[in-house]
């Protein structure tokens, strides 16, 4: 199994080969970003993926918050990755990897993050979370010097388009691409990627 087909991480060989890339030059600042997340000690934050822009990135791509398999640590009784990657072995991250090609979107200038960066075992976003994970966005920003537009997918994310707008950013609103949407809202799940393709405007 290769890097260019979804899932790509259910193979453990393909995570290594990607976590040996955060040394990458275009990663040192992200990396760093992600140990001082870390050392709070609210939960378990992702890598950003190395196979993405990185710090060269004009889209961001931002989510609500790290599901369980992001995390490598396995809170919850499954190993992940410990990347927030469109690679990762679940169905959401199988569409965003699609969701992706068809808006014409390259990993070379988009990343993933999410709003609330920690992963504490619960779904639930409290709003001091919220609050605090808004803060960590504006961090996140001032190492992205080519940012023009951030893609808020989904309810909880789409709350920070004020604050977005406010650091002189676009903002695109977005369903989440996830099981849930697919089974529930089919045709709000398949307009997902003509909302992405929007963010080219900005860029």
């Amino acid at each position: 199994m290769t890097d260019e087909h979804p899932r790509s991480f259910r193979d453990p060989n393909v995570v290594a080969r990607r976590r040996a890339l955060l040394s990458s030059p275009h990663m040192g600042p992200l990396v760093e970003l992600t140990k001082e997340l870390r050392a709070e000690g609210r939960g378990t934050v992702p890598d950003f993926d190395p196979a993405d822009a990185g710090v060269n990135a004009r889209i961001l791509f931002l989510m609500e918050k790290p599901g369980p398999m992001t995390d490598d640590l396995a809170l919850v009784g499954r190993v992940g990755s410990g990347f927030i990657s469109r690679d990762n072995d679940d169905p959401t991250a199988e569409a965003i990897f699609h969701f992706m090609q068809q808006a014409g979107i390259s990993r070379q200038e988009s990343i993933l993050w999410n709003t609330v960066p920690w992963w504490n075992g619960s779904r639930r976003i409290e709003a001091a979370e919220l609050r605090d994970g808004l803060d960590r966005v504006g961090k996140l920003a001032e190492l992205l010097p080519n940012l023009r537009v951030v893609v808020c997918v989904d309810g909880k994310a789409q709350r920070a388009a004020r604050f977005i707008e406010g650091l002189g950013l676009s903002f695109v609103p977005s369903a989440h691409p996830s099981p849930i949407n697919r089974a529930a809202r089919p045709a709000v799940w398949q307009a997902i990627p003509d909302q992405w393709a929007q963010a080219r405007a900005f860029i």
